[in-house]
């Protein structure tokens, strides 16, 4: 039976377990030009001495204005590429496998003086309103993704996420909440998504998988829930994802649609009805920093890898401290090795 630290492969990715850092935004880049800095260094190269087995760098924009600060990291320009190739060489000599998500944060780009949105409704009453792209921009978006993923393929990275959830352009574009054009981008509404699929699968080599980061349930008053998430995973799915990361959320205020859960684990059903219905591999996260818990996702065969955010954020070790409790074997660094002697 599969446990938290089996192998795992998908297509050319072959992960020595099934932990992933998931992306989590660090707001760090001080000189506000998108590039990565020692903190990113640090922080990426960190989890990978403490056993993280597939490390995702954090949300990464297509465009300036497509950052939800300008402290975010950007891939619209190769001098960007450096200092990220440098994080992914090093995570690499420390045993963990890179992937990084590429976005565009749409009408919830906070520092952009005009945000860009499919169409012009405001996140909130607080929110800037969006210019709402005209079809033309909508392609030469679907370009700067392009683009941007053949700059992460020339920093070495070992797999793509587009970042198609939590209220982001592309989730805006899928949801009947904020896609209410009347071009060819609002009479079918995964047009976009599938697009910037085709383009990233035509730049990424033929072994390299494919990974959509999607909301698969809304929490606001007329949000869509799992069975319409399905439906348009299929359409991603159709059009070259190989993996889903299953998140929910993000798109709006919570509102009469229902709160996101607080309990452990909350997100796992999303995740194991999404790999169900399409039969599809899945990463689950959500509250799942209880090794025992992350450990029974696998066992369950509920998701085929498991996210662990906040618990990565207290303890870098945390793949080595898991391994511990679970009384699993894995490669300690022999300068920690000490501190995990039972």
């Amino acid at each position: 039976m599969d446990h938290l630290f089996s192998p795992y492969k998908i297509k050319g990715l072959d992960l020595k377990n099934r932990i992933t850092m998931p992306p989590m935004c660090q707001y760090s880049v001080e000189k506000k030009d998108g590039i990565a800095t020692d903190w990113h260094y640090l922080h990426y190269v960190n989890r990978a001495i403490g056993g993280t087995s597939f490390i995702i760098i954090e949300m990464t924009d297509v465009e300036p204005d497509g950052r939800i600060t300008d402290y975010d990291l950007g891939l619209w320009s190769d001098d960007q590429i450096p200092a990220l190739a440098r994080i992914v060489e090093a995570c690499h000599r420390y045993g963990a496998k890179v992937g990084i998500q590429i976005a565009h944060a749409g009408r919830k780009a906070e520092d952009a003086e005009v945000p860009v949105a499919p169409s012009a409704i405001p996140f909130d009453e607080k929110s800037k309103t969006p210019r709402a792209l005209s079809t033309d921009e909508v392609k030469g978006m679907v370009e700067k993704f392009r683009r941007a993923v053949q700059r992460a393929v020339k920093a070495g990275v070992d797999a793509i996420e587009i970042h198609g959830a939590h209220g982001y352009l592309i989730h805006q574009f899928h949801s009947p909440l904020t896609n209410k054009r009347e071009d060819e981008y609002g009479k079918d509404l995964t047009k976009f998504g599938r697009e910037i699929i085709e383009a990233a699968k035509s730049e990424i080599p033929e072994d390299m998988p494919l990974i959509m980061r999607i909301s698969a349930k809304e929490y606001v008053e007329g949000g869509y829930g799992i069975n319409e998430s399905i439906e348009f995973a299929k359409d991603y799915q159709e059009a070259g994802v190989d993996m889903f990361h299953i998140s929910s959320g993000g798109e709006g205020p919570i509102g009469a649609g229902g709160r996101p859960g607080t309990h452990a684990g909350y997100q796992v059903p999303l995740a194991q009805e999404i790999r169900k219905a399409l039969n599809v591999p899945v990463i689950a996260v959500g509250r799942l920093d209880d090794p025992a818990l992350a450990n029974a996702v696998i066992g369950n065969e509920d998701a085929d890898l498991v996210a662990v955010g906040r618990g990565m954020l207290r303890n870098p070790h945390w793949a080595l401290e898991a391994a511990s409790t679970l009384k699993r074997e894995t490669t300690v660094p022999k300068q920690y090795a000490d501190g995990f002697r039972r």
